[in-house]
């Protein structure tokens, strides 16, 4: 008997699973909060390590979804699950119900709020942009006039914004920073030929393949800087550039340099719209706030909840490739548990 299968979440997780199920004679039914699917993806540029489009990847995964036997409810912003005879009722804000045979949570994360870090000064001084901002700058073509008169500029990456950070509430480190920031001091020199761009950082963490190549390459062919050392202040002096104040912790000076812009590098954070959908199902949440599968090895997409399950971003921070191998994984469990179930 065919069973329904819903889906929170229509980024980059939620899409993969729809098509890896599509194989399945399963009804899949996507729940999206917004007006479009994508997720985080639709407003990213280039991709690292291979700097692929965004938006390639994005249509994509998006094409699937006339292929197979998924259905994509829009605007269907979903705040509570309730068990039910064995079923799950999954309940939207505008209050439809929706019985499920199984559901998976993809519902992503969010983007860490650098206006809590108030002495970076975004949101009062104008060239002080996040990660997520400068990205949108490069996909839409829309820096700030004063960057483009074709005089030298300088910027300054600010790594770990919300990320290993006690007084942020922020202990986990989100993983991407790293090599987003290196990604985007190429681009940077790719854009505006005649910048020059320092990274500061605390540690840096090359973890996947290709990444390591692309931080001698920012080094050795686009005179990328690494500076070791937290930045405490960052102010706008009275030509509107900005003056960042760092500690060089190789030399262990203190150090001031001005720069045209200022980007940081904003991390991140659970999802506020999972909170109450774990709290309706009391799930259990890792020391980091996102969702904890059964167990961290054996059962990565699995929770306590027999028949819901979780993809991509809000279990841990992933890059695109891994949610998209995470969401065939769990694909992969989905179909295990209705078969096993049908046969009990």
């Amino acid at each position: 008997m065919n069973k329904t299968i819903v889906i929170v979440g229509g980024g980059a997780a939620g899409l993969e699973a729809a098509a890896a199920l599509g194989s399945s004679p399963h009804h899949v039914l996507i729940l999206e909060k917004e007006n479009k699917t994508g997720g985080k993806l639709k407003n990213w540029h280039h991709l690292f390590p291979n700097f692929a489009d965004a938006s390639e990847i994005l249509k994509s995964l998006e094409k699937t979804l006339p292929l197979n036997n998924s259905e994509v409810k829009y605007n269907s912003d979903v705040f509570k699950i309730e068990q039910m005879d064995g079923n799950l009722i999954v309940l939207l804000k505008k209050g439809e119900k929706i019985k499920a045979d199984a559901v998976l949570l993809a519902t992503g994360f969010d983007l860490f709020d650098a206006y809590k870090k108030e002495e970076y000064g975004h949101g009062v001084y104008k060239n002080v942009v996040t990660s997520a901002e400068l990205e949108e700058m490069f996909a839409k073509k829309t820096f700030p006039e004063q960057l483009k008169d074709g005089t030298p500029k300088k910027f300054a990456m600010v790594h770990c914004v919300g990320s290993r950070d006690k007084k942020a509430g922020n202990m986990h480190c989100s993983k991407l920073c790293c090599i987003t920031g290196v990604k985007q001091a190429i681009e940077l020199h790719k854009y505006l030929p005649n910048s020059s761009v320092y990274n500061f950082y605390m540690d840096l963490r090359m973890y996947g393949q290709h990444f390591e190549e692309i931080y001698q390459e920012a080094q050795e062919d686009y005179g990328v800087k690494f500076i070791r050392g937290r930045v405490s202040e960052i102010a706008e002096i009275s030509d509107g550039r900005l003056q960042v104040k760092a500690e060089d912790t190789l030399s262990g000076r203190p150090m001031k340099m001005i720069f045209d812009m200022v980007v940081l590098m904003i991390g991140m954070t659970p999802a506020a719209s999972t909170a109450s959908i774990a709290q309706s199902l009391g799930l259990p949440k890792t020391n980091a706030g996102f969702l904890a599968p059964l167990h961290q090895h054996l059962f990565a997409n699995e929770t306590c909840i027999p028949g819901l399950f979780i993809a991509g971003t809000c279990r841990e921070p992933l890059s695109v490739q891994e949610s998209i191998t995470d969401a065939r994984a769990a694909a992969l469990k989905i179909i295990e548990w209705l078969k096993l179930k049908e046969n009990n």
